[in-house]
C-alpha cells in the first residue's frame, strides 16, 4: 500500500489500483471518470484488487464495492464512503475523514456524493453515476 500511496504523492495521477496479479491501472481524470469506466469495461478487473486515491467520496465507494476491491486508501474520503466501504467489509483508511466531498466550485457537496447519499445498492449508484456523466458530457454513449 505505501508504494502505491508513494506513486500518487509523486505523480500527477488522480489515483491508482493494484489487481492481485500485479497489473496496475493509473486514474488520470477528475471525478469518478476513470473508475466507473474501469468497473463498466473490465468488470472483474477490481476483485480483490487495491486502490489509493486522492478523494473518495460515497459514488466511488459504492463503484468500489461492485468491483470487488478489497483495500482502499484515500487522501480524503467522505464519512459516507467510509461506512460503505466499511459495511461491505473492505479494508479502509483515509488521511482525512471529512462530512463530504466538496464540489469543484467549492460551493457544496459533490454532485455524484449527492446523487448517491440515499443508496446502499452498487449497481443503483452506477445507474446514477451514468446518468450524470452522460448528462454532463463526461461520458458519451
Amino acid at each position: 500500500m505505501e508504494c502505491l500511496i508513494q506513486l500518487v504523492k509523486s505523480t500527477q495521477c488522480r489515483g491508482v489500483v493494484k489487481t492481485p496479479c500485479g497489473e496496475l491501472h493509473v486514474f488520470e481524470n477528475h471525478g469518478v471518470i476513470d473508475l466507473y469506466k474501469l468497473v463498466a469495461e473490465q468488470p472483474d478487473s477490481l476483485i480483490g484488487a487495491t486502490i489509493v486515491d486522492k478523494v473518495i467520496g460515497r459514488g466511488a465507494a459504492l463503484l468500489l464495492v461492485k468491483g470487488g476491491i478489497a483495500r482502499a486508501h484515500a487522501f480524503t474520503m467522505s464519512q459516507g464512503a467510509m461506512q460503505v466501504l466499511r459495511d461491505a467489509g473492505i479494508d479502509a483508511t483515509c488521511d482525512a475523514l471529512v462530512d463530504h466531498i466538496i464540489n469543484r466550485a467549492g460551493d457544496g457537496m459533490c454532485p455524484v456524493e449527492r446523487a448517491t447519499l440515499d443508496t446502499s445498492d452498487p449497481d443503483e449508484a452506477m445507474r446514477r453515476i451514468k446518468a450524470f456523466l452522460l448528462s454532463n458530457g463526461i461520458l458519451k454513449h
